[in-house]
């Protein structure tokens, strides 16, 4: 250690001049002074390396100045120096602390070995020290993250037993480190059904880690809890598994969100394969990122609802409130309350302030179904809230300033209505910013089989029943019948069947009455088929005698367009 700065304490003149010659000409940086006042101020100072101290000097002694150097933490060796040696004295110097005792007179070949041993031994602890405070940082750190953490962190050794568990296992697992560590793993599986266990068995036996499975815990205290859990093996410096980390995160907050999502979010619950479903889903799509307004049109029973939901739902406002008016169920003074609220007093029976639907859905979304039906006053109401997002409530002048998307919907023609002055043609345009024109069930007839197969499951788990689905006579009729009721129709058809239906398939004689009724008696036949073929026919003919336009014309798939024309092939009756 050249340049090492060493302490000489020695109330001889010559040893303190010997020593700084001797230890300066090997490189070091030497400072001797002659007392026990003096060695305390330098000892105030930056620190020294090394210290050599005379036992004896004229009123205190080198003990004395060994004790305070260890008192005040000093890291330096300390070698004691005396003319009169004494083992007894030599023994308590050690005892103290001391690294070495020296007797006068030193011979300089003394001196520098015993100089070069005592920095070494200095180099060493320091570098223990450096060592050891790392390695106390790094456990505080690893012990501040283990707390910090908010997943259950449970680790075990290579025979399944708990070494640690952080403060986050109790709130999920309900494992106090106190209790668990150092038992097995079998041990925690009266707290709840043990898959966890299973998944950290796996992991230890294989040596491969185990990522992001899935777990309802069945814990008697946690209702419902859900969590994911990872698993990795534990391995030394030689690559040997040692034992296994498992980190467990509950989500069973974001599990019951994306229930209760997926159950209000209905954009996944479209059903539709038709090529023109397929564009209103694109166009949902494109719609989940923009705030703007939405007219939904379509006849009674489409789903104009269930869009309005997958728009909302599928957007930025999804957490916010979604907002239901059916604007023909109410007269338009029920209305203008219901809908913007109204101040005590504004009318007959109004006896206390009422919030409206509007202010309600405020950050959200308002879906005003029936659209068309609205009067004149509420249809300006409306276009000037659309305007300046502003509304006044009924018997109030103080307007109020709201965040609202509003999509609507009507199975009227709007633009019709308004060249009747029927409605506001600026509200019409306000309204229309984009359009999701809903086709009839009749026109998406390729859908028919997926929306049955959809709902004779959703039936099967309302009404505890296992139909596998409905009779290849039904499904002809299904395929045949004009749906004027739409989806909604087919599902009350569908929901009927399976109140009546003893069988595991729905027959005809399941259906409703005037579902049956449809169904063609034999020498009806070659008349129904005869128009059925013009149809088809005709729309080859518009579609250039292309089939896959066709059948996208008549909404039906393609292979029904083959299979149709193979028939009419085949059978006399039809020419």
């Amino acid at each position: 250690m050249r340049g090492a700065r060493i302490l000489i304490i020695d109330d001889e003149e010559g040893i303190r001049t010997t020593f700084c010659a001797f230890l300066a000409r090997e490189g070091y940086a030497p400072l001797a002074v002659p007392d026990y006042p003096k060695a305390m101020e330098a000892l105030a100072g930056p620190p020294f390396d090394l210290v050599f101290a005379d036992i004896v000097l004229d009123s205190y002694s080198g003990v004395e100045i060994l004790k305070e150097i260890k008192v005040r933490g000093h890291q330096c060796p300390v070698v004691m120096i005396t003319g009169a040696p004494e083992i007894e004295t030599a023994a308590a110097s050690l005892r103290l602390g001391a690294f070495d005792y020296l007797a006068k007179p030193i011979r300089k070949e003394l001196l520098v070995r015993v100089t070069k041993h005592a920095l070494q031994h200095k180099a060493l602890q320091d570098e223990k020290r450096i060592i050891k405070a790392e390695k106390e940082q790094y456990r505080l750190h690893l012990e501040a993250i283990f707390r910090s953490v908010e997943d259950a962190i449970v680790t075990v050794d290579g025979n399944e037993r708990i070494i640690q568990v952080n403060e986050a296992s109790e709130r999920i697992c309900g494992l106090q480190m106190h209790e668990v560590t150092g038992e097995s793993c079998d041990s925690l599986k009266p707290l709840c059904d043990g898959k966890c266990l299973g998944v950290v068995k796996q992991a230890l036996k294989t040596g491969r880690a185990v990522r992001e499975y899935r777990i309802e815990c069945r814990h008697p205290h946690r209702a419902n809890q859900e969590v994911v859990v990872n698993v990795s093996p534990l391995r030394d410096s030689t690559d040997r598994q040692i034992g296994a980390v498992m980190i467990i995160r509950d989500i069973t907050r974001l599990s019951l969100l994306e229930k209760e999502l997926q159950e209000r979010n209905q954009f996944h619950g479209i059903i539709g394969r038709n090529r023109g479903m397929q564009e209103i889903y694109d166009l949902l799509d494109n719609l989940k990122d923009i705030d703007t307004t939405v007219l939904i049109t379509g006849p009674s029973g489409t789903g104009k609802e269930l869009v309005a939901r997958a728009i909302h739902f599928g957007g930025a406002r999804a957490a916010r409130p979604f907002v239901v008016v059916n604007c023909s169920a109410l007269a338009e003074n029920l209305l203008e309350s219901e809908l913007f609220g109204h101040i005590k007093g504004a009318f007959t029976g109004a006896i206390k302030d009422k919030t409206g639907r509007f202010q309600r859905a405020d950050h959200g979304t308002i879906f005003l179904d029936e659209i068309g039906d609205i009067s004149p006053r509420i249809q300006l109401k409306l276009l000037r809230f659309l305007e300046n997002k502003e509304f006044e409530r009924v018997g109030d002048s103080t307007p109020i300033k709201l965040d609202v998307q509003v999509i609507t919907a009507t199975n009227q023609d709007l633009k019709e209505r308004v060249a009747k002055g029927e409605f506001r043609e600026d509200l019409y345009y306000r309204l229309k910013v984009v359009e999701i024109k809903l086709p009839p069930l009749a026109a998406r007839r390729d859908d028919i089989s997926l929306l049955v197969n959809h709902y004779v499951g959703v039936f099967n788990q309302r009404f505890g029943r296992q139909i596998s689905g409905i009779s290849p006579e039904a499904e002809n009729l299904f395929m045949e019948y004009p749906w004027p009721g739409n989806i909604r129709e087919l599902i009350h058809t569908l929901e009927h069947a399976f109140v009546v239906c003893k069988r595991p398939v729905i027959e005809l004689t399941d259906l409703p009455p005037e579902i049956r009724e449809h169904a063609l008696p034999e020498k009806d036949f070659g008349r129904e088929a005869a128009r059925e073929k013009g149809r088809i026919m005709d729309a080859l003919g518009q579609a250039g005698g292309n089939k896959a336009k066709a059948a996208r014309i008549l909404g039906i798939s393609r292979q029904t367009i083959y299979r149709k024309l193979r028939d009419y092939k085949n059978d006399n009756r039809l020419g």
